[in-house]
């Protein structure tokens, strides 16, 4: 009877919920059940299993932990019993904050539920719980009920000797709520707790024991309360641990008082109290309650059990000594520490050497106390971080973090996969800074879900995020890590963080890739219990939880070398350094900044990174720190590097200018990139030297990070040392001048002064020619010739390299250079590597691939994850015994390693040397029967290489690149990329097979769509099919001029198809219809062309880093198909029955004779009559054809003639292109320019003007251009002859500003000619016309001569008050006439002022080049420094004026007045305020003066630095 008593007394105890039953609730529950099960119980106990284990307990796990079968089954069957009997509800459970601790991150969930329950003593450690609701208190009863409270549990907890905490703002089901329920209570002030707390201990315990008492009893804990959403509240669970430590309490016993009993007058007013209760008290714990053994009811037997509790209480005493030994004695040394490491590497044990290449990190609430132990995240540097705290941001982890390094915030909605992947990593910046996602809500942006809420409203989006991480186009297989971070305890199934953790599982199949950490025990143990129930797998392996957080942080820092560690400067001038902030250097994302401290503390292997480089991989900066440690052999020092580094670079930073351009051209693998680090690890100290990182970004925001990093740390608006910039194989030599004017203008809107350059581009530049290129004061050339000195250093260096690697014989890299480049070396290396090369092989397939790229490929290499995809292998650690390279067998010599850095990161393989790459090519070719045509066609056909494959998109750019790049240069145009040409040329043919399968590939790209109807137009003339192909590339890009220019190409193909034979046979009726047709289509498909063009220039125009060239293919084509026309026409009978009558032709095709007249008085018309038929169809067309030609060769010269790429200069276009312009001209001229056909009759005054047509100089453009291109002086003398003639007999403003032109450009090209009028009656010519009506077309020539002619001369000084004005009115014609095609291009300088008067006070371009004995490219280069201006006799030809400075113009003195000048380089005069005195030389252009070479007056210097 009495032990069915106890069971009901037992099951009153424990909570309904199994779930919610302490690991305490089990042991009781256990010893309990029918049968001897204490031995079980106590196994339990020590296995800490509680309720939500016991649940999950089957037979097998019984086993493990060595309980027998019988009580197994008794206990399994008793569990589902009391299931049947306790039906559970559904709360969210949490675990009490941990027992005697105050700086725990665990905060309370509103409404949770705690696991523990109220409880007496257990093992007298555990501790026991009492739950105080706290809602039925006003402010006045508040503290009272507090303080009365926790002195009677404090009495009974420390009279039972049992540690315990009691809990205000928990409920219980006495007062309506669920026992446990988390409420929180409202607390104002805390330290009044605290106050209130100690006094009440002094009041009510016995004089003698209040020091006891004020030591076991701990200060109040306030554990805040989150809202469900995990936002933070106002409310807060009060907690007060009791701790009866046996030392302290040792055998004493705590009576406590009722009353205050300090004081006489307290005594006195209890005395005299009627009915006054007895004011001793002594509590102790019964069950879950607190229970006074000295309440005086005769029913009561409560004063035995008090005499029964006096006597035994040295026994308790005992018990709590022992307790404690043995609580104490259960510490273990953990071995955490090495299996953190041990997993954050994947076995390497060196964060540098790591096996993941990534990690992602979980993260759900901090609490501030955590955050300084959180420093390892950013050296880890994480990709990405999912954030489940919505306050992360305001005083979070973020918020932290945020502040050392850079992160991008997103939500999770933005990973939803709605473009291509790589361009989605690039949009996200993944591969540059970390990526941190609110995943439930916060950044004052999304408003946070709660628990139960987060998986309908979220979960999904976050999904997203997770499958987007997982891919391996994203993040290489197997390389990154998923590390959770369990900041706060999670306690709900329902978490998001639980969530997060399964779809994580499922997308990594498995835990492999996971870490969990946790700094609690408790917290884990929730863990590990949630994630069992939910996924039923045991995450303990993977789980870090006897570690403190703090011991995590120095366990994950000290995995990496000092180098990673350590502080990063950068140099300040004086030998004085600033510090690089993490942060900072984040941000400059484009960069790879070099630092004075670089690789110092850093514990490299060296053997490998040298083997690696002299193989012919990159270098490092490690091989630079290597060679000049104690001991070391030195780097080999080229001979160019002492002349750029004492002549070069000390030349170009004394110039004038913000930006400045250090060329070094090489032939591919001689070095030249080597030499190029080289030169930036040399100067390292002296310059903030910094590597662009990927060519393809985006230009802007290049020039901002540059600008960035010369300002970085700098007090002083003007910075003290310059940045050292490398560029490497920029495609394009003009990126390279927009790169310099984007510096310059960002310097210009921070204000920053250039009175020496302070930013240098070290412009790595890969020669086409293997001439050698004479060296410039800014032009170094490194060939494929080593002089005698530096032979005898490779001989040398081969001598060390032998005594500490035995395998130097690989070393091809070095070995080829050490050669001299000597082909016949190269090609024994190869022979002898690819003897028993194998087809067949995959590895050997792969191999060929490699090469291939290697050769026809920007440096091209393939990722690893691509390589084991094709091999069909599984990934395999950097840091393992096993690498990739291993696969290739004897092959593996010729490959190396390297990091690809692009819109993802990557590690790739590569062929080691160009050299051996293009003579692999050639042996593949000849010995193996392994053409160019099937090598790409495996790569184009192997599926398995392009799926979600991290690199994907870098190799199809890069295999893009090799079928389409067709490397246009200024000698000729070629028709398909050299790859295609090869292949055509090796196996005539097969291309036509590549580019179909390059189609499938490139199924939705319009420029592989273009190449096939390139293809099919010029090899095949397969015009339908060509058609087809432009068809689907405009339906890509139907906005696109450059598609709609393709469509038309096409048809005129057509047409000069049509008209091959037209010599050999007649042309009929019908084929004269056909090639009409097919010219109209043609000229209609141009004139589109040149609309979207015009639109694309407009749009173009509102962003002002667009530097794209204005499409001119539409006129070009427009003019072709015109000569055609001509053509055609010439071999019709209506135009040539015996000879052709061009003066016929020629009227009709200018609109003067209609084809009705000429039929009608045409002899033959009635045989002619089909012939006119069609013509009169086509009238319109035909009648406008000269006016179209015109309009268009005069749209074309007055872009070559006034605008250009070059800083000003006059810009060598295609010359293919120049050469077909000129043969159209002539035929142009042959037909309408014709003044010698006696049957024109023309009068004299019409025959002047087609002449100066024919020349060529009816225009002031096509006069300008006889000063750069060279045409015959005695022609422009003609012409001068034929405008005095003009303007004698008909005073037209257009005849008169040209005959002015031809006077002073005769002047520059012949100035000893007759035919130059005096300068005087010059300048009466312009006043003269300047009086008259000017018209819209005449204005932009009138004005800019006036402007030229009328510039005051200080010898000669002429007045002209309307020249400010004349300034003003050039500038907006040129806006008007150029707005839509300046974009990306400078106003060309047609002439300078010079220091004499009359006509020879203008300078031309060409007397300047004269100074200088060197190719053009150099003087290109030299011009775009500032370096011409420094040449002494360019400064006797110019004359240097003096002005100042007004806002951002130049005021130049003019006698009386002053004239304004657009600065060519607007950051020379940054730094100087208004009306500060400058120097300058003056160019002309048709925006306007502009101010050359600005310098301040030397008197002024002082006063404006």
């Amino acid at each position: 009877m009495a032990e069915g008593n106890d069971r009901d007394s037992m099951e009153e105890d424990l909570p309904p919920d199994i779930k919610l039953w302490t690991k305490c609730d089990v042991r009781k529950w256990v010893r309990n059940l029918d049968g001897d099960e204490e031995r079980v119980a106590e196994k339990l106990f020590e296995e800490d299993v509680d309720g939500s284990s016991l649940l999950s307990l089957n037979s097998q796990d019984f086993k493990i932990i060595g309980v027998k079968l019988g009580p197994a089954k008794r206990i399994i069957q008793a569990k589902e019993e009391w299931l049947k009997e306790h039906p559970s509800q559904s709360v969210s459970l949490c675990k009490p904050y941990p027992f005697d601790r105050y700086h725990n991150a665990d905060r309370y969930t509103e409404n949770n539920v705690l696991q523990s329950m109220e409880s007496g003593p257990s093992n007298l450690i555990e501790p026991c719980h009492e739950f105080k609701a706290f809602t039925k208190t006003t402010d006045e009863t508040k503290m009272k009920k507090f303080t009365d409270e926790t002195i009677r549990f404090a009495a009974a907890c420390m009279n039972s000797r049992t540690n315990g905490t009691i809990h205000f703002g928990i409920g219980d089901t006495k007062q309506g709520f669920k026992h446990g329920q988390v409420l929180g209570v409202d607390v104002e002030d805390k330290e009044d707790f605290a106050n209130k707390l100690e006094k009440a201990i002094e009041v009510h315990f016995e004089h003698k024991y209040v020091k006891d008492a004020k030591k076991c009893i701990r200060h109040p804990r306030f554990v805040g309360v989150l809202s469900r959403n995990m936002t933070s509240s106002t409310k807060y669970v009060i907690e007060v641990d009791i701790v009866p430590d046996s030392l302290i309490c040792k055998e004493n016993y705590y009576h406590t008082n009722t009353h205050d009993m300090t004081t006489k007058k307290a005594k006195k007013k209890i005395n005299e109290t009627e009915n006054s209760l007895p004011s001793k008290q002594f509590f102790v714990r019964e069950g879950g309650s607190t229970v006074n053994l000295l309440t005086q009811t005769p029913e009561d037997k409560k004063e035995k059990r008090y005499q029964d509790v006096l006597n035994g209480i040295s026994e308790v005493s005992e018990l709590r000594k022992h307790a404690e030994e043995e609580h104490l004695s259960r510490v273990k040394s953990s071995t955490q520490g090495h299996l953190l490491a041990n997993m954050i590497t994947g076995g390497s044990l060196s964060m540098d050497k790591s096996h993941f290449e990534h990690y992602v990190v979980v993260s759900n609430k901090s609490h501030p106390s955590q955050l300084e132990s959180l420093a390892f995240l950013v050296d880890l540097n994480p990709v990405a971080v999912l954030d489940f705290d919505p306050e992360s941001d305001r005083g979070g982890l973020q918020n932290h973090l945020n502040q050392s390094i850079l992160v991008n915030v997103h939500f999770p909605k933005k990973y939803k996969i709605t473009e291509k992947v790589e361009d989605m990593v690039k949009r996200l910046n993944l591969a540059r800074n970390t990526s941190w996602v609110f995943c439930n809500g916060g950044a004052d942006q999304e408003t946070p879900s709660e628990i139960d809420q987060w998986s309908m409203e979220k979960g999904a989006s976050v999904r997203d995020v997770i499958s987007f991480l997982c891919r391996p186009d994203v993040l290489p297989q197997n390389r990154f890590l998923v590390i959770f971070l369990l900041l706060s305890t999670v306690n709900d199934m329902m978490d998001p963080i639980v969530e997060t953790f399964c779809t994580f599982s499922q997308e990594l199949r498995g835990t492999h890739q996971i870490l969990c950490i946790s700094d609690n025990k408790s917290g884990f143990t929730s863990w590990k219990n949630l994630i069992e129930a939910r996924n039923k797998i045991d995450i303990s392996p993977r789980c870090i939880y006897e570690l403190s957080f703090t011991e995590v942080n120095g366990t994950i820092l000290n995995l990496w070398s000092e180098k990673q560690r350590s502080l990063r400067f950068l140099p300040c001038g004086g030998g004085s350094t600033v510090v690089l902030a993490k942060k900072e250097e984040q941000s400059m994302s484009t960069l790879e900044v070099l630092c004075t401290n670089e690789c110092e503390g850093g514990n490299k292997d060296i053997i490998p990174l040298e083997e690696n480089f002299y193989r012919g991989g990159n270098v490092t900066w490690w091989n630079f720190y290597i060679s000049e440690q104690p001991g070391s052999s030195q780097f080999i020092k080229r001979d160019m590097l002492d002349h750029i580094l004492n002549h070069i670079v000390p030349g170009l930073c004394s110039l004038n200018k913000v930006c400045v351009v250090l060329n070094l051209k090489h032939l591919p693998g001689c070095g030249g990139t080597t030499l190029a680090m080289h030169t930036l690890w040399s100067l390292k100290d002296q310059c903030r030297c910094a590597v662009l990182r990927e060519n393809q970004a985006d230009q802007s925001e290049i020039a901002k990070q540059v600008v960035k990093l010369l300002t970085c740390e700098s007090k002083e608006v003007q910075p003290t040392v310059p940045v050292l910039l490398m560029i490497d194989d920029f495609e394009d030599e003009d990126k390279v001048s927009d790169l310099q004017e984007l510096i310059e203008t960002e310097c210009e809107e921070r204000g920053i002064q250039s009175s020496s350059a302070l930013v240098l581009l070290l412009n790595c530049r890969r020669s086409e020619s293997s001439h050698s290129i004479q060296s410039s004061p800014d032009t170094v050339f490194i060939g494929n010739d080593l002089s005698a000195k530096e032979q005898t250093k490779f001989e040398a260096k081969l001598r060390e390299i032998k005594k500490t690697h035995k395998n130097a014989d690989t070393f091809y890299g070095f070995m080829i250079m050490k050669e001299n480049f000597q082909p016949a070396y190269i090609q024994s290396v190869v022979k002898a590597t690819l003897k028993r090369f194998d087809r067949k092989q995959k590895a050997d397939q792969l191999f060929a691939v490699l090469v291939l790229l290697n050769v026809y490929g920007r440096n091209a290499s393939l990722s690893v994850s691509h390589c084991e995809e094709f091999l069909n292998i599984q990934s395999k650690p950097f840091c393992g015994k096993n690498k990739i390279e291993d696969e290739f067998g004897k092959l593996s010599p010729l490959l190396g390693r390297c990091l690809v850095v692009g819109k993802v990161k990557f590690s790739a393989l590569k062929v080691i040397h160009w050299r051996i790459a293009k003579e692999c090519l050639n042996e593949l070719s000849s010995t193996h029967n392994m053409k160019r045509a099937e090598i790409v066609d495996i790569l184009l056909n192997t599926d398995t290489v392009y799926g979600c494959i991290q690199g994907t998109d870098y190799l199809l750019q890069e295999l893009r690149y090799i079928l389409v790049n067709r490397q246009l240069s200024s000698k000729r145009e070629n028709k398909f990329s050299p790859f295609i040409e090869d292949i055509a040329r090796e196996t005539p043919g097969l291309e036509e097979s590549v580019l179909e399968n390059a189609s499938k590939r490139f199924e939705k790209d319009a420029v592989v769509c273009q190449l096939l109807a390139r293809y099919n137009y010029l090899r095949k003339k397969n015009f339908r099919e060509a058609k087809s192909w432009a068809k689907k590339a405009r339906d890509l890009h139907k906005d696109s001029s450059y598609f709609a220019d393709t469509s038309a190409q096409v048809i005129k193909h057509e047409l000069k198809n049509a008209l091959g034979n037209i010599k050999e046979e007649p042309l009929v009726p019908e084929k004269l219809q056909h090639c009409l047709k097919l010219a109209q289509k043609a000229t209609e498909g141009f004139k589109e062309t040149q609309r979207l063009a015009r639109k694309e220039s407009v749009q173009r125009l509102k962003n002002k880093f667009n530097n794209t060239l204005h499409n001119t293919s539409g006129c070009q084509g427009e003019i072709e198909v015109d000569v055609l026309v001509i053509e055609i026409l010439e071999n019709i009978p209506v135009f040539s029955a015996h000879t052709v009558r061009h003066d016929i032709m020629s009227q009709v095709l200018a609109g003067k004779l209609v084809l009705q007249s000429l039929e009608e008085k045409d002899p033959q018309k009635h045989r002619n009559k089909p012939f006119y038929d069609i013509l009169k169809q086509y009238k319109e067309y035909l009648h406008c054809l000269k006016g179209r030609m015109k309009e268009n060769f005069d749209f074309l010269d007055k872009i070559s003639i006034n605008l250009s790429t070059q800083f000003g200069l006059k810009a060598d276009y295609n010359q293919d292109l120049e050469k077909r312009l000129l043969n159209f001209f002539r035929q142009y001229r042959r037909i309408f320019c014709n003044t010698t056909t006696p049957e024109l009759n023309l009068p004299e005054l019409l025959k002047a003007r087609q002449f100066l047509e024919m020349e060529k100089v009816d225009s002031y453009t096509g006069i300008l251009s006889y000063l750069s291109e060279g045409k015959a002086v005695g022609k422009l003398e003609e012409c001068a002859r034929e405008y005095e003639y003009l303007c004698a007999r008909n005073q037209n403003v257009k005849d008169c500003i040209n005959c002015i032109y031809v006077s002073v450009v005769l002047s520059c090209t012949k100035r000893e000619s007759k035919h130059i009028p005096p300068y005087q009656v010059l300048l009466h010519r312009l006043q003269d016309v300047l009086r008259n009506h000017i018209s819209l077309k005449d204005s932009s020539s009138t004005y800019f001569i006036a402007v030229v002619l009328l510039w005051p001369c200080p010898l000669y000084p002429t007045k002209c008050e309307s020249l400010e004005k004349y300034i003003s009115l050039l500038r907006s014609c040129y806006h008007d006439d150029m707005k839509e095609v300046y974009c990306g291009k400078w106003p060309v300088l047609h002439f300078f002022l010079g220091k004499k008067h009359g006509y020879d006070r203008l300078v031309h371009l060409r007397q300047i080049k004269e100074c200088f004995k060197c190719e053009p490219e150099q003087f290109v280069s030299m011009w775009r420094n500032g370096q011409i201006w420094k040449d002494e006799e360019v400064k006797e030809l110019l004359l240097r004026v003096t002005g100042e400075i007004h806002r951002d113009v130049i005021l130049a003195d003019a006698g009386t007045f002053k004239l304004e000048l657009t600065p060519m380089s607007r950051s020379q005069i940054n730094g100087y305020w208004d009306g500060c005195k400058m120097s300058f030389f003056i160019g002309f252009t048709m925006k306007g003066p502009t101010a050359l070479d600005i310098v301040p007056v030397p008197k002024t210097l002082g006063n404006y630095f």
